[in-house]
């Protein structure tokens, strides 16, 4: 049974209604991967050590301290983080609702669910049922762990999501970056293109199915890395230069053949997808891949013999 990472209330006017905070992604399928000495190819390991005498220091003697005068410092525990503001720590406090639409993407990050504690069934499908049928979501702020998140509460199906999202001073402008002209004629772009590009958009337009999207770069990698062994290639630091050339950006391209030529190849695909229950009636087995999602390690420490640069806070 999954584990919740924090207790606390949803409070908006008056109401408060008792909730629990559980993770709604999960990470599969990283390749775990082992930083080596090109050198020699030794393990590389890393620690905590004690800056003033070198020492190792194990997790259970360490606190957070932050820095309030040059090495002075003053010691943070997980209760200090609650004493700061309680109700902060506590409470997902509403603040306003707003329609659905009206916050972009980019300021979406990660999802939790929200799940009714003991006795809060009742007011939590209130809140629910009254954001489904207005349209809306609940802007509220709330701490997990040691940070104020700014967060979206939305409607999915039966549940409550609890959806962190970025403030707008952690978004950055596009000022320095160069797009295209917002006028279709300034842009260069033809009504002719503009009319092939929306019968390719009709025709690719599909319902949303999450399940058919799969991450493939694992079994790519796996092939390149079985390769490797294969030939005896394991200590061999590969070179950009083997890469295969990348196609010139100066070559001229017909955008209006271009999207006839992907009106064509969307049709023949849909014609081979129309065909593919035909094809497994007889037996034929689509081919499937598997999802995994490749990651470098993490480096939280800095090794004994390149001290980490000083820190205001720890």
């Amino acid at each position: 049974m999954a584990r919740s990472l924090w207790k606390g209330f949803i409070s908006f006017g008056l109401v408060s209604i008792p909730v629990e905070l559980y993770p709604a992604e999960q990470k599969k399928g990283s390749v775990a991967f082992s930083m080596l000495d090109k050198r020699d190819m030794s393990p590389v390991g890393y620690k905590r050590y004690s800056k003033r005498s070198g020492n190792e220091v194990t997790m259970d003697d360490i606190v957070k301290g932050y820095e309030y005068e040059k090495d002075q410092y003053v010691v943070l525990s997980t209760d200090d983080f609650k004493i700061a503001n309680v109700k902060a720590s506590q409470t997902v406090d509403i603040k306003s609702f707003v329609p659905a639409s009206a916050v972009p993407l980019q300021y979406f990050e990660t999802p939790y669910y929200l799940a009714p504690g003991k006795r809060g069934e009742k007011v939590y499908a209130l809140l629910r049922e009254t954001l489904r049928s207005t349209g809306r979501i609940a802007i509220a702020q709330v701490v997990i762990r040691t940070t104020q998140h700014l967060a979206a509460v939305v409607v999915d199906g039966p549940s409550l999501l609890m959806i962190t999202l970025r403030y707008a001073n952690e978004l950055r402008d596009a000022e320095g970056i160069e797009f295209p002209p917002e006028s279709l004629k300034d842009a260069g772009v033809t009504p002719k293109e503009i009319e092939l590009a929306k019968r390719l958009i009709e025709d690719m337009s599909e319902d949303w199915n999450p399940a058919e999207f799969k991450d493939t770069y694992h079994d790519d990698l796996m092939k390149r890395i079985e390769e490797k062994i294969a030939r005896g290639e394991t200590s061999l630091i590969t070179k950009a230069d083997t890469l295969e050339p990348e196609p010139s950006s100066a070559q001229v391209i017909d955008l209006t053949e271009l999207l006839r030529m992907s009106l064509s190849g969307k049709k023949a695909s849909n014609d081979d997808r129309a065909e593919e229950p035909r094809k497994a009636a007889k037996g034929a087995r689509p081919a499937t891949r598997t999802s995994a999602r490749v990651a470098e390690p993490a480096q939280v420490e800095k090794p004994v013999d390149k001290p980490a640069g000083k820190r205001k806070r720890a």
